[in-house]
């Protein structure tokens, strides 16, 4: 799958997509949202998650390692 193709799925489809396909990476707590990142073939998917309302609350998908900074500290 592409980056395009993934784009174009629904949101309902890119989760269950990310959850069958995708490489769990790393995990970034910033307050009370975790932001778990996933690689899916050539690029990247980052699942934020409110840890206190226990909800998903964003997907960003991405290419560009630069947006992978805060993962590296």
């Amino acid at each position: 799958m592409t980056l395009y193709a993934f784009n174009s799925l629904s949101t309902d489809e890119q989760y269950a997509f990310l959850w069958q396909e995708g490489v769990y990476l790393d995990t970034v707590v910033i307050k009370d949202i975790k932001l778990n990142l996933y690689a899916i073939n050539k690029f990247f998917v980052e699942v934020h998650y409110n840890a206190v309302t226990n909800k998903l609350v964003a997907l960003k998908s991405f290419k560009y390692v630069s947006i992978m900074d805060k993962y590296i500290s």
